[in-house]
């Protein structure tokens, strides 16, 4: 009779403990119903993979050059997409703006050639008017009145119209790990828009928006993902999209003895392209040379 009691009470008391527990995994359900499967965490957790630290005795020769990245082209639209925020993960330009306003990192104004990038901090209403978001005094009719009055309206900012970056890169040769190496060192949002007074939309503006300091914005690029269309359970950080060089792009400049002219300035069309791959070429041709078979 007691055993019979004694595992009575054991198989109360566990049924009442698995109710309580199927009881609290209810509750966490409705409360994160938009998190998913799973509420994912570790993505807040990840931390920039550490980088080796470069010797100047280790550094036989370097290059520096700058990349044209067009986010539209299908390789490099992990980085433009989503342009609104989908389950938590934005994309990159509104993850960098989201930076700057709350003042994790500082953004800095685009010199004319690119030259000493980060010299001169600008704040996120200076980058906001970047955008054409700036407040503008409108001329408006009071219904009550019927007398037009200036209206103070602030513009919105259309980050989808973000579509290029630039990034600059460091390419150099370690003696120690005989191999080719690179560091990106900085990227520049460009936005593509067309004027206000231009109708038929012909003419496309380029606008530089600001340079950020890449090793500045790797915690925050480690903590934030972009989707991985094979398999969504390991999405990649925007971090490592640049580290594993997921994206496409060609050069357009490159340090040089002419007041490190950009391409374009003494070549065009197919000359440029060409030049840009010859550009291509030279580095990893250096890497080849050193070796004899």
């Amino acid at each position: 009779m007691r055993r019979k009691l004694f595992f009575l009470l054991i198989f109360f008391t566990g049924a009442s403990a698995f109710s309580t527990l199927m009881g609290q995994d209810i509750e966490n359900l409705v409360i994160n119903r938009n998190a998913g499967l799973y509420e994912k965490k570790s993505n807040f957790e990840r931390k920039p993979a550490p980088l080796p630290g470069v010797r100047e005795a280790d550094v036989t020769w370097s290059k520096t050059v700058w990349r044209l990245i067009d986010m539209r082209e299908k390789m490099n639209q992990q980085f433009y997409f989503p342009t609104v925020e989908v389950q938590g993960r934005l994309n990159l330009i509104n993850l960098l703006l989201k930076g700057i306003k709350d003042n994790t990192f500082p953004a800095f104004d685009p010199p004319a050639n690119d030259e000493n990038e980060f010299a001169v901090p600008v704040s996120y209403d200076q980058v906001k008017a970047q955008f054409g978001s700036a407040t503008k005094t409108v001329q408006r009719r009071n219904f009550e009145t019927g007398q037009m009055e200036d209206v103070k309206v602030q513009q919105e900012m259309h980050t989808e119209e973000v579509k290029q970056l630039i990034i600059k890169e460091i390419w150099y040769f370690d003696k120690q790990k005989s191999t080719l190496q690179v560091r990106i060192w900085g990227i520049c949002p460009i936005r593509l828009y067309f004027r206000d007074e231009d109708v038929n939309q012909e003419v496309t503006l380029r606008k530089k928006l600001f340079w950020v300091y890449y090793p500045e914005i790797r915690t925050l690029l480690a903590k934030n993902e972009s989707l991985n269309t094979r398999n969504g359970a390991r999405n990649f950080s925007f971090d490592d999209l640049f580290l594993l060089r997921q994206f496409d792009g060609y050069i357009i400049k490159e340090e040089n003895t002419y007041n490190n002219r950009a391409v374009l300035d003494y070549a065009s069309d197919e000359y440029a392209a060409n030049e840009s791959e010859r550009i291509k070429k030279s580095i990893f041709d250096y890497e080849q040379d050193l070796w004899e078979y």
